[in-house]
């Protein structure tokens, strides 16, 4: 299904932008990954090139939006048009309340939320019908805990841009979607303790591939009855009760 088609991945170099990378191009796709990680973006594309898979790595700040876009304005240049964007580069930041400054406000929003905004923009001038964009999304856009609030607004406007995108790019054929996972472990997943995993309903916390799969479902083009969502991936987490016996 994806066979051929063109493929970015903001901040694939690791994490859950790397499994979705490989997804990808498991599936055919020609892949091209965009990340400031330049050491772990090359070793990603090194060992996939070794597995006959198609991609390549661009060292890019998704926070810069003309680097972006002379990029994505590369890669068209070389493959003729953008089949899929998966908006997912992000940075996190918890902190007290009270030491928030303006600055920190504007990192996180421009970041998180203003590349989503015109790097869809800037890719979907290169789109044809039928072609999709997938933004990462948090449940922390509808749930919180403390100190979260920089992040948590991020995640917000990432959720409604995903469903005004949706509209405004309908014009064009395009299909916007999002994801918000839950705890998707990246790091140490045999670390984890036994009641990391009985809290979620599902039974673990989750992994890369969990969202890589969800990616897979949304870019599809056989489902084009599917735009304007926001699928959460959080192992039930947001549907259950917690309040103590």
């Amino acid at each position: 299904m994806f066979e051929g088609k063109t493929v970015i991945v903001t901040g694939g170099a690791k994490g859950i932008g790397r499994a979705v990378a490989r997804a990808f191009a498991q599936k055919g796709a020609i892949t091209f990954i965009l990340d400031t990680d330049e050491k772990a973006g090359k070793a990603a594309v090194l060992e996939w090139e070794a597995e006959g898979l198609e991609t390549a790595f661009y060292k890019a700040d998704v926070a810069n939006i003309e680097e972006v876009a002379s990029i994505f304005a590369q890669i068209v240049e070389k493959c003729g048009e953008i089949d899929i964007l998966i908006n997912n580069a992000g940075v996190s930041s918890f902190g007290s309340i009270w030491d928030i400054k303006v600055s920190d406000w504007d990192k996180i929003m421009t970041t998180n939320a203003a590349s989503v905004l015109f790097h869809s923009r800037e890719a979907a001038k290169y789109m044809k019908k039928g072609s999709a964009i997938v933004n990462l999304c948090s449940t922390r856009q509808s749930m919180s805990e403390a100190n979260t609030e920089l992040y948590s607004a991020s995640k917000g406007a990432i959720y409604s841009l995903t469903h005004a995108l949706s509209i405004t790019l309908s014009e064009k054929g395009i299909r916007v979607n999002s994801i918000s996972p839950g705890w998707i472990e990246t790091g140490d997943y045999d670390g984890l303790r036994p009641e990391d995993h009985e809290q979620h309903p599902a039974g673990r916390v989750g992994k890369p591939d969990d969202i890589a799969k969800a990616c897979l479902y949304l870019a599809d083009p056989d489902n084009s009855f599917v735009t304007g969502e926001n699928l959460v991936i959080d192992g039930g987490m947001t549907r259950k009760m917690i309040y103590r016996p």
